[in-house]
This record gives C-alpha cells, sequence and structure tokens, in this order.
C-alpha cells in the first residue's frame, strides 16, 4: 500500500493505519490508497474483521481544507465514496480514535459499525465554525446514534464531546483503558464472536422514529440551538438536514445534505469563515521573527491593579494554569478586587459550567500583596492601571528595581506609547504592550503590541503564553489605539453627527445589526457606560455635543437607567427614548445643522467606510503586518459579524473602488480627513486588486 495507508494483522483482524501527518487529513493522496485498502479488505475471506487506526497525535481531524474550491475536492474517491464502502462490508467494521475525530473524521468514524476510543479523545462536528455542515453524512448518521434532539445541538455548536460523554450519548461504543489499537481488535473479535448481523449505523433508526412522532420536541430543540445564529446561513442549514434525517429516508437525507453542503461551500459566508480560519493560523508568525527562537520561560505572572481590568487578566492567567501575585495599593482594594473574582467564578459554578473542585484549585494559585517586592520571582509581570502615562510610568520604574533579569514587563494599555512608557526602564527589551479586552477573563482577542526594542523571544514568549491561556494573539505595532482602536475611532468618528443631521440612534443601531453586528455602537456605549468615554474626552480636552448633554444630564447608560436610550428596571432592553430625540433637534438648531432623512446605505458609508480606510492607513504604516489580522483583530474583539470575514475581507466583498468613490464623494462634501482615501486603498481599487491578494507594503 502507500506510506500513508498500511495495513497489518492481529491475529485475524487486519489493522488499517491511516498516516498524513500533522493531523491525518482526509487528503486525496490518503482517500485514494484509503479506498483500495477498504476494496481489498472487503473480499479478503481471511480478514475476519477491520480495524481503521491512524498514527501520530491524532485520529482523522477532518477534511483538507485547503482542497475546498480546488479540483481536488470532489476528485474520488471522495469520503462520502469512502462512507458508503464502509456500509457494503458485513464483517465488522471498528473506528479506533484517539486525540480527536472531527468533522470527516468522525463522519468515517460513525461509517463504521463501531467506534472505540481512548479515555482522552474528543469527538464532534465542527464544520459550522466554518460556515458549513456535516457534509459526508454527518447529519444523517449522528442523529440515528444520539436521538436527533442531541444531535442537532453538537452540530450547531460544533463543540467537540470527550470521551466519557460521547460513550453515555451512544456515539462510541466502548472507551479503552490501555493500549487503543489492542482494545479495539480485542472488541472487534467480540463482535466476529456473536456471528452478527453487524447493522450499518444508516439502518439504525429507533431514534428517528421517536424524533418523527414529537417533530415539536426536536423543533423546540432547533430554536434553542440556532437562538444566537444571527444572520450566520451554516446553523440554519445544520438544523435542516438534521430535520431531513427525521422526515426523510436515509439516501434522500445525504442526498440533501450533500446538495446543502456545496451550496454553503461555495457561498460568502463560508468562505469569510475559512478565511478566518487560515488568519487565525496566520497570525501567529511575526515577521523577522523565525522559529529557532526559543521563548522564555513563564512560570508565576505577577498582575499590578485588581479593578475590573486586572481582576479579569489575572483571571485569564489562573484559568491557563498559571499562579497569579495580584499587587494593589491598599487591602481594600484588594479585597474589592478578590470579591468580584469570587463571585465570578460562583457565577459559572452556579451555571454549571465550572465544578466547585476547580474553582477552589483556580483560587489557590492567587497570591494577594502590596507590596512591590513580592513581584520579584514573576516571569511575566502585567500593568492594568490607570490609562494616564505618567501613572505607567512609575509604575514601569518601580518595576524596573525589583523585577528579576529576564522578567518581561506588559502594560495593558489601549492607547498610550509602549516606546514611551519601556523608556521608564533600563530594559526597554524586555517591554511590550499586552492589550486584552473587557471582560479579560471572556474576551478571546490579546493584541501584543512591539516596541521598537522589544526582544524576538519576548514576543514569542507572549504569543505562547497567550495561546496557553486560550487567547487568539494578533502582534501589532505602536500608534495611538493600536490596531482596534484606532480604527474604532475612525469608525465611530461621524457617529454624533449622523444624528444631528437626521438619525437617530435606533436607526444607526439596526444598520448595525443588520449587518450582523451584535448591537450598534449607541447600544454598545450604553453598556459599557458613556461616562467613561466622557472622562476620557475631558482628560483629551475633546468634546461630543449629544453624549456630553447626556452625561451632564446624569444619563451614562445601563447602569443609571437612562443614556442614549432608557431601560427599565433589571432591563437590558433599550427603548426609544422622546427625551434624547428633542436633545439631538436642540443641539442641532444650536449648530445651525438642517436635519433631513438619513439612508441606510449613507449610515454604511460614514461608519464601516471609514473604518476600512483607516485599516488601509494601518497596513501603510505596517502596524498590522497582514490585512488578515485586522480581521482577526476585529472578530475576536469587536464583534465584527464572523460571517463577514472581518473588515479587509468584507471590503473586498463590498467592492474596493465603491469604497474609494465613496470616500472622495464624502470628503468633498465634508472636507474631513477620515473620509481622505488613503493612498493603498486607492492604488488597490484602481488595480481592479485586493488586500488579501496584496501585501501591506
Amino acid at each position: 500500500m502507500s506510506g500513508y495507508v498500511e495495513v497489518s494483522r492481529a491475529g485475524d483482524v487486519a489493522v488499517v493505519t491511516l498516516d498524513n501527518p500533522p493531523v491525518n487529513a482526509l487528503s486525496l493522496h490518503l482517500r485514494e490508497p484509503l479506498h483500495q485498502a477498504l476494496e481489498a479488505l472487503r473480499d479478503d475471506e481471511t480478514a475476519s474483521a477491520i480495524v481503521i487506526t491512524c498514527a501520530g497525535r491524532t485520529f482523522v481531524s477532518g477534511a483538507d481544507i485547503t482542497e475546498f474550491g480546488t479540483p481536488k475536492q470532489l476528485q474520488r474517491p471522495s469520503l462520502p465514496d469512502l462512507c458508503a464502502l464502509l456500509e457494503t462490508i458485513s464483517k465488522p467494521t471498528v473506528a479506533a480514535i484517539h486525540g480527536t475525530a472531527l468533522g470527516g473524521g468522525l463522519e468515517l468514524a460513525l461509517a463504521c459499525h463501531y467506534r472505540v476510543a481512548d479515555k482522552a479523545a474528543k469527538v464532534g462536528l465542527p464544520e459550522v465554525k466554518l460556515g458549513l455542515l456535516p457534509g459526508s453524512g454527518g447529519t444523517v448518521r449522528l442523529p440515528r446514534l444520539v436521538g436527533p434532539e442531541k444531535a442537532v445541538a453538537m452540530i450547531v455548536s460544533g463543540a467537540p464531546i470527550g470521551a466519557a460523554q460521547a460513550l453515555k450519548a451512544g456515539v462510541v461504543d466502548d472507551v479503552a483503558e490501555g493500549d487503543l489499537v489492542a482494545a479495539a481488535v480485542a472488541f472487534a473479535q467480540a463482535k466476529v464472536r456473536t456471528g452478527g448481523p453487524h447493522v450499518p449505523v444508516r439502518d439504525r433508526n429507533d431514534k428517528i422514529e421517536a424524533a418523527r412522532a414529537d417533530l415539536a420536541s426536536f423543533d423546540a430543540a432547533v430554536k434553542e440551538a440556532t437562538r444566537k445564529s444571527r444572520g450566520l446561513e451554516a446553523p440554519l442549514a445544520c438544523a435542516e438536514a438534521v430535520r431531513n434525517a427525521i422526515t426523510l429516508d436515509f439516501d434522500a437525507a445525504l442526498k440533501k445534505e450533500r446538495e446543502l453542503f456545496l451550496k454553503l461551500v461555495a457561498g460568502d459566508q463560508s468562505r469569510a469563515q475559512r478565511h478566518l480560519f487560515f488568519a487565525e493560523r496566520e497570525a501567529a508568525k511575526v515577521p523577522g521573527i523565525g522559529k529557532d527562537v526559543a521563548p522564555r520561560q513563564v512560570a508565576r505572572v505577577g498582575v499590578i491593579g485588581a479593578g475590573t481590568m486586572g481582576g479579569g487578566i489575572a483571571m485569564s492567567f489562573v484559568n491557563g494554569g498559571l499562579p497569579v501575585t495580584v499587587l494593589e495599593m491598599s487591602e481594600e482594594a484588594l479585597d474589592r478586587g478578590f470579591a468580584t473574582i469570587e463571585k465570578n467564578y460562583a457565577i459559572s459554578v452556579a451555571r454549571g459550567s465550572l465544578s466547585e473542585e476547580v474553582k477552589q484549585e483556580r483560587m489557590a494559585r492567587f497570591s494577594r500583596t502590596t507590596d512591590y517586592a513580592d513581584l520579584a520571582d514573576c516571569d511575566l509581570i502585567v500593568e492594568a492601571v490607570f490609562e494616564e502615562m505618567d501613572v505607567k510610568k512609575q509604575v514601569f520604574g518601580k518595576l524596573d528595581k525589583v523585577a528579576k533579569p529576564g522578567a518581561i514587563l506588559a502594560s495593558n494599555t489601549s492607547y498610550l506609547d509602549v516606546d514611551e512608557i519601556a523608556s521608564s526602564t533600563g530594559r526597554p527589551q524586555d517591554v511590550l504592550g499586552l492589550h486584552f479586552f473587557s471582560p479579560a477573563n471572556v474576551m478571546r482577542l490579546l493584541e501584543i503590541v512591539r516596541g521598537k526594542k522589544t526582544a524576538p523571544d519576548v514576543l514569542v514568549t507572549a504569543l505562547g503564553v497567550a495561546r496557553k491561556i486560550g487567547k487568539v494573539p494578533v502582534v501589532v505595532g505602536v500608534c495611538h489605539g493600536f490596531v482596534g482602536n484606532r480604527m474604532l475611532g475612525a469608525r465611530s468618528a461621524e457617529s454624533e453627527d449622523l444624528l444631528l443631521e437626521g438619525a437617530t440612534p435606533q436607526q444607526v443601531d439596526k444598520v448595525f445589526t443588520d449587518f450582523g453586528w451584535p448591537m450598534g455602537p449607541f447600544q454598545m456605549g450604553d453598556l459599557a457606560g458613556l461616562d467613561i468615554g466622557w472622562r476620557n474626552r475631558k482628560s483629551l480636552g475633546k468634546t461630543a455635543v449629544i453624549a456630553d448633554a447626556l452625561c451632564e444630564a446624569g444619563r451614562f447608560g445601563q447602569k443609571t437607567g437612562k443614556g442614549f436610550y432608557l431601560y427599565e428596571e433589571g432591563s437590558r432592553t433599550p427603548v426609544p427614548d422622546a427625551e434624547v430625540e428633542r436633545l439631538i433637534e436642540e443641539k442641532a438648531r444650536e449648530r445651525g445643522t438642517n436635519r433631513r432623512n438619513v439612508s441606510d446605505e449613507e449610515i454604511t458609508e460614514r461608519t464601516l467606510y471609514p473604518m476600512i480606510n483607516e485599516g488601509a492607513r494601518v497596513l501603510e504604516e505596517k502596524i498590522a503586518a497582514r490585512p488578515s489580522d485586522i480581521d482577526i483583530v476585529w472578530t475576536n474583539g469587536y464583534g465584527f459579524p464572523i460571517g463577514k470575514g472581518g473588515p479587509m475581507f468584507w471590503a473586498e466583498l463590498e467592492g474596493l473602488r465603491k469604497i474609494v468613490e465613496r470616500l472622495e464623494y464624502w470628503h468633498g462634501k465634508t472636507g474631513k480627513d477620515v473620509f481622505k482615501p488613503a493612498p493603498l486603498l486607492k492604488r488597490l481599487a484602481e488595480a481592479g486588486s485586493g488586500f488579501t491578494s496584496k501585501s501591506a507594503s
């Protein structure tokens, strides 16, 4: 056989070992010899049973998504061909699962009669996260094992489950305690001794018939599973495919599944989500830093500040298994901070997402202090103090005196100059920014800010630690606001003028939610607290006529029950407020602004187009290494809809020429710099090119 597929014998059981490093993806060069091997073994009377296993660290982890959109994707034998072949084999077939059996890997296993997993294995159908559905029988076979309600929850969420849960649900038939292949062979031999018949999953209909008699329960499960879909096509297609498994016969449901898969894989949403999949991996590659750069050891972390950000940052490290020393200026501040941390963990325990035992283990990893000297044994120290340069420099000056040689010193600044902060130490090579997003223990994005003198091994260490604590890291350069907040400033620049000229908060917010954002800018402002922006503007000598007036009236958003919207007691639902509309009209009169009808298209052009324009400037200045890094920042930190692939990917779908034309129109009409097209954006538009096909240089 091919080097990708080897057949050996354990007694009279044929053991088929797949070996396609690194994750045994179902590439064409693996599918071809596997199909040949299975055909031969089907007709080989000396083989009483077949065990399919994998070399390396994992079972088949899924399809080879690099083949999507290429001739190899549909070249036969396809994965459906392999699954159909397996179901023609009458002798017992057993999938021996270790590592992860995800997507196409689980679909291959579902086509076997039986599945044996080791204790650490995980199984799942995560295709929805790529804007797809399982396209090789997953939506038709899984419901026959676990029931349609459990299947739709698994497939729509895309979340994997562990071996014990898979055994309980019926996905696997046994969990091996020792050697997996030996256990799978023994399992196969036991099935041979029973004499059969060995019923393919496709012919197991008891759970399907039960669901057919109670479609209302299934539809309720679909409603729950898809309630957070927000305009995404794949979750709804997944639910439709599972419903077909109930209402249609197996072959008809399988045919419909394939049709839905091919429609999704050719669509913009799946292209966008696959772009993000690769972009996240690309973001880990830092220009100019090779694989030979070794990271520094990080065994203990220090966090300065136990407030909202500091506490969340400390929780992130503890959740990732690292002990943390938290420093505050007083015991009272520590008490407040740790009370919030304890409360956050208690909420997780109450929800069932965390056990009391794990909560106690995590709390035991915290130490608390008011003395900088207690940070001397930390390998990484993150400050999360007030966003004021003088305060930051004072903190770093103190750290320079107590931190051990080689300790990494990081600022959680959202906007400030990391190079200036580094200059307050005698070790600028050890300094960088680690910009967490609030709530830091929940949000996945971490902007790693690379200073002029930041050492390569410091960056490599930060990337490794970020992944260890479950963050999505993106390395960015030094400028005001870095990538995310700088572009947010451009997106927000016209918000107040849109209101003054005739739009309402609810109209602007609806344009955003219709686009796919979780909420619009005014609702988001109310959620975050309008007083935060007010305080920042005052410190910078800036004004926002409407937002400032709201704050002066004590309307800080949800926390006060009034902001751009009204909020009833205990409710987070925004209610339009006539008083706010009167305030907007009054401020428009004071400025001599004639109000008019503002179209939804204009709102998009004056908010999202400037954001794209600023992204182009970020690329020109090399603040971001690549357009896809910007997309990762915005989809993981700011709620940009994943079905649109991030702002730079979406810009190409929208059309760069169209964006430039409208920016030039608004620049001519208003004279505002935010609309002046960036040179890079103009060049790409004129060339008919795009961000993803052009480097940032």
